[in-house]
């Protein structure tokens, strides 16, 4: 594991703060849609990649899913934890980076969401390279036909929102739709030296993503947190979803 990655010294210590944010607040009506969408029999097993807090792990976990969670921020899951204990449910939560993690078992699903692991970068790592690995892991630890549900920025508002001046200022590359800032512009205190990327992708370009790692596309639409739905997707919908399917071709 990367222990310089900045992203991990950010949600390490966002975690205590993270299930004060408004979107938080949606998490049962997000859960009913993932049921709605996955029509899963009680007890079958659900990864969640990039689960942080556990919101929808833990959720899914009281409607009777066995969960396993996957995140980089061993505090975010410290969070997760001391929800389950006191609620005495069990979630196996896994701290690993979603470019590595092993786990002993194949899912009937897999859920990707708010950002969770997809498209948070290191300076030193390639955007075309890390989430294909990413999806790739996923696509190993599915039984075939299993649902992947995914949510990842959408880069057609990220592009909407940049300038000419910033691709110049190195703010914004539009050849990988990644913006590049400081961590300490959302960490107090954080090292001024540590740089962090989140990418943007296009509709297409997931598509083509999720189909080379062995996954059919059945829907793309709006994933922003609360608000998901199978509407047309709109130029500035913060995040986009897709729901697709493992194949038994890789």
């Amino acid at each position: 594991m990367n222990n310089n990655n900045g992203w991990r010294m950010f949600f390490n210590n966002y975690a205590p703060d993270y299930m004060k944010e408004c979107f938080t607040k949606n998490t049962v009506a997000e859960v009913d849609f993932i049921e709605e969408e996955l029509k899963l029999p009680k007890g079958s097993y659900i990864l969640d990649i990039g689960c942080g807090t556990g919101r929808h792990s833990i959720e899914l976990a009281r409607r009777g899913y066995n969960v396993t969670g996957i995140d980089i921020s061993e505090n975010m899951l410290l969070e997760g934890k001391k929800v389950c204990k006191e609620e005495n449910l069990n979630v196996d939560f896994i701290h690993a980076d979603a470019t590595e993690f092993k786990v002993n078992r194949l899912f009937d699903a897999c859920i990707c969401l708010c950002e969770g692991a997809f498209g948070l970068l290191s300076m030193e790592e390639d955007p075309f390279v890390r989430d294909h690995i990413i999806l790739e892991n996923i696509n190993s630890v599915l039984k075939p036909n299993s649902k992947f549900i995914l949510t990842a920025l959408n880069g057609m508002k990220m592009i909407r929102q940049y300038s000419d001046e910033d691709v110049d200022k190195g703010v914004f590359d539009p050849i990988t739709i990644a913006e590049k800032y400081p961590l300490s512009n959302i960490l107090k205190n954080a090292p001024e030296d540590i740089l962090v990327k989140e990418k943007g992708f296009l509709p297409t370009e997931l598509n083509q993503l999720l189909n080379n790692a062995g996954f059919k596309v059945e829907n793309i639409g709006c994933g922003t947190a609360g608000k998901w739905n199978k509407h047309k997707l709109k130029l500035d919908d913060m995040e986009l979803m897709l729901i697709s399917k493992k194949t038994n071709k890789v």
